[in-house]
């Protein structure tokens, strides 16, 4: 289609995605209208309801690039070049790096911070943002859509050609299409939660803990971690079962709470002088995998980002896919020669490559909270850096995949099985990496891994 100021897109949510990708479409012509539930967070202050920090890779910052937002994002953000390792013991943590250099890292980045930038950039390119509008209901046969203000109870019906859905995993527009298409929804709770507590800044001003890392303290079935904020705090994020002896069910109250802290997470209790009041306060909150079989309806409305495929966070990647969906659907809109086409096209690009890093997301949170300090993971972990360095562009590590390419995640998620496989073949009765014969591994690389295709700009 030939984007102009009289073709008009209206998206739900103005949200990470929903406000990236009304600046792209606005920047390439497109006539864009954002309604968003909340109120506007640049004069009411950021209510996200949910983790003040979110982990910035390199699809993330690819989109970033494609909205002139890069420079003023980095500008706020902090680097995290690997997984510092705290063990039960308290022993000296240990740094598990993510990539092979500091080339090869993820940024801790605000949300509220990042939303508001992402806002300015969406009104800067022409789009318009209507706050505190709900989209109520739909008629998708008259294409008109219902906002209500909640706080004051009006009413206003839009037209619209056509409805981009980025309102989050619960999405109102999804709830509107629900009646109209088969969306094979299905929903898989993880059965574990999560409650944020903070590190602030030491006496001096400065971070109490290593900086430029993703501090974990891993327990087998559960786990906390820590991500630094530039104001030198750290948001420290307690997953665990809800039910179970080990789990939010059994810590009823405060006393309890602290006592499983002073047993499990010693060295990391004296680092939040808040715990009280921390744990007090903020909820616990729950997660879990949205599936969609379908998401769009015709060429009426279509859905991205959390709304179509929701995930756990064990590997950072929730906003990098949104993003990616963004980038994908502004393609697809330029391309096609109408929305039905073109929405098509977008579910049969991305669905394969979301339903991959959901799969990816939850093994993380094995690896993350009970493998990373087995002597088999290390050991393999050693293996897969060598092998990288000697293999460049066919042994990849999967996580390098994900993270610092665009390489798509269902690529990611295939090679990285079988690399999985060359591992345990290569280190398979071996206790060091001395004792790996390095010449078999290269023979493996070579017999089952192609080159890795090289990903358009």
């Amino acid at each position: 289609m030939n984007p102009s100021p009289d073709r008009k897109l209206t998206l739900v949510g103005a949200g990470l995605a929903g406000a990236l990708l009304a600046t792209l479409l606005a920047r390439r012509g497109w006539s864009v209208d954002v309604y968003e539930k909340r109120p506007d967070p640049r004069r009411r202050g950021y209510e996200g309801g949910r983790s003040i920090n979110l982990a910035l890779a390199e699809r993330g910052l690819h989109a970033l690039r494609q909205a002139g937002l890069q420079d003023a994002v980095m500008a706020q953000a902090v680097m995290m070049r690997g997984r510092m390792v705290h063990p039960l013991d308290g022993a000296e943590p240990m740094l598990q790096r993510y990539g092979l250099d500091d080339s090869e890292v993820i940024w801790s980045v605000h949300r509220g911070r990042l939303n508001i930038a992402l806002l300015d950039a969406a009104e800067a390119a022409g789009a318009r943002i209507h706050f505190s509008q709900r989209l109520d209901s739909v008629d998708f046969g008259r294409r008109v859509a219902l906002f209500v203000n909640d706080h004051d109870r009006t009413a206003q019906p839009q037209p619209f050609e056509a409805l981009l859905g980025a309102d989050g995993a619960g999405s109102g527009l999804r709830e509107a299409m629900r009646p109209h298409v088969a969306l094979g929804e299905r929903f898989e709770p993880l059965l574990h939660g999560y409650k944020e507590l903070e590190i602030p800044p030491a006496a001096d001003g400065g971070f109490r803990i290593e900086p430029n890392a993703l501090h974990i303290w891993p327990r087998g079935d559960y786990m906390c971690i820590a991500l630094p904020n530039t104001e030198q705090t750290f948001t420290v994020t307690l997953f665990l079962p809800m039910k179970g002896e080990r789990s939010f069910d059994a810590l009823p109250d405060l006393a309890a709470a602290r006592a499983f802290f002073e047993r499990d997470f010693a060295d990391a209790l004296p680092l939040l002088p808040d715990f009280d009041a921390d744990w007090t306060n903020n909820p616990v909150s729950g997660l879990g995998t949205l599936h969609l079989g379908c998401w769009r309806l015709n060429g009426r409305a279509v859905l991205l980002g959390d709304a179509a495929h929701a995930m756990v966070p064990f590997h950072g990647q929730g906003m990098n896919c949104a993003f990616e969906d963004c980038l994908a659907l502004d393609r697809h809109l330029a391309a096609a020669p109408d929305f039905e086409t073109a929405f098509a096209g977008f579910e049969a690009e991305r669905r394969p490559n979301a339903e991959a890093i959901q799969a990816m997301a939850l093994e993380n949170y094995v690896e993350m909270r009970d493998r990373v300090d087995d002597d088999d993971y290390l050991l393999q972990r050693a293996l897969e850096q060598v092998l990288a360095r000697r293999h460049p562009g066919h042994f990849v590590p999967r996580y390098s995949m994900v993270s610092f390419t665009c390489v798509p995640y269902a690529t990611a998620f295939e090679r990285g099985k079988l690399q999985r496989e060359i591992l345990v073949e290569a280190t398979r009765g071996c206790t060091t990496l001395e004792d790996v014969d390095l010449a078999a591994a290269d023979a493996l690389v070579h017999a089952r891994l192609p080159p890795l295709p090289a990903v358009p700009a």
